[in-house]
């Protein structure tokens, strides 16, 4: 019988809970959340979007996303505007306040990914990062 931590997929899983762990950790100051995180990392890479694409592409129970959107709005680091594809809808975008939240945790961010793969060389930890977005590319799409 294979032992627990044969498992790749349960490897997978509770890196991702230590990961979470840490990122929560050194967002805990902010009143932020890894989530929140996520959510303002992805506006970084775009010039909006609609809540549903944000639930689509992140993952996350679209009710979840109101609620994240919400507490980033009282932060003033996103904000809701009307979508100049189809004014009905409203899109999510980042703030410059939201931008510079997120340059002021680059660096935390670094250390947070150091901590976790202290263990990897550079290399390997450029082959895990590959690997980890070929799976991510090939899953979540």
């Amino acid at each position: 019988m294979r032992t627990l931590h044969t498992d790749t997929g349960y490897l997978l899983y509770r890196l991702g809970l230590r990961s979470g762990q840490l990122f929560n950790a050194f967002l805990q100051e902010s009143g932020l959340r890894l989530r929140h995180y996520a959510l303002l990392r992805f506006l970084a890479t775009s010039e909006g979007a609609l809540q549903r694409e944000l639930s689509s592409r992140l993952g996350y129970d679209p009710s979840a996303i109101v609620g994240l959107v919400d507490d980033l709005e009282k932060l003033g680091f996103a904000e809701r505007r009307p979508s100049p594809d189809d004014r009905r809808s409203r899109i999510v975008v980042l703030t410059e306040d939201g931008r510079a939240f997120l340059r002021d945790t680059d660096e935390a961010g670094l250390r947070v990914t150091n901590t976790l793969l202290q263990a990897l060389d550079p290399a390997e930890r450029d082959t895990l990062h590959t690997l980890l977005h070929k799976v991510a590319e090939t899953e979540l799409s």
